[in-house]
């Protein structure tokens, strides 16, 4: 199964991120390198979700709503901007799947991306909505049809460039609380700010990018 930032590196995903930096005006660079590291957070997330019962019947019915036909119609439905349709639904998904850590995470990715926390917010609104798509579109194609194999499918679009350090790093991440300090602790660590920490976080990096992000 192809890693989800395989399918970003992918023709369809040169297009999603043309389109998504398009529709919220962010530079193109910038934008492709929030989505490299959102997706796999994104992903992670509803991994944990999907470890309950409860968690993972609400995002099958999610995925069921989201059955990838928005990726039949992306010239469409990025031709002028992003219809306030799907940012509210992309606010509604991103608030259910992080919940009270959606700033932290948005903080963070923000200064790892060198933009701003709301510029990563309105990238993440617009591109949630099709995230969900692309889940859908895999869950139809590989016969996912109960709750409980959703795990097996996220872990195989997660998993396989993925190692336990890189799944160390999404878990950090996402206990980020909002209160501004874990999140400067996770930053640190990725930006090499702390001291005696750039030899640390730079391989750190490297391996993320090397293997979640599937890049050499």
């Amino acid at each position: 199964m192809a890693g989800i930032l395989d399918l970003l590196n992918s023709d369809l995903g040169k297009t999603i991120v043309s389109g998504v930096a398009g529709s919220t005006g962010q530079d193109t660079d910038k934008t492709n390198s929030v989505l490299t590291m959102a997706l796999p957070v994104l992903m992670k997330a509803m991994q944990r979700n999907a470890s309950s019962s409860e968690g993972a019947e609400g995002l099958m019915s999610a995925l069921n709503k989201h059955d990838g036909g928005i990726l039949d119609n992306l010239g469409d439905l990025f031709n002028g901007g992003v219809n306030s349709d799907v940012l509210q639904d992309g606010s509604k998904i991103l608030g259910h799947v992080l919940g009270n850590k959606q700033q932290g995470v948005e903080q963070v990715i923000g200064q790892k991306a060198g933009i701003d926390a709301n510029a990563v917010a309105d990238i993440l609104k617009t591109s949630a909505p099709i995230l969900l798509g692309l889940l859908g579109k895999q869950k139809r194609e590989t016969n996912v049809n109960n709750a409980g194999d959703l795990g097996g499918l996220l872990g195989g679009l997660l998993g396989g460039n993925s190692n336990e350090r890189e799944q160390s790093f999404l878990e950090q991440i996402l206990d980020a609380d909002g209160d501004g300090s874990i999140v400067d602790d996770v930053a640190g660590m990725v930006l090499g700010n702390a001291s005696g920490s750039q030899q640390k976080s730079g391989g750190l990096l490297d391996g993320l990018l090397g293997g979640v992000f599937g890049k050499k």
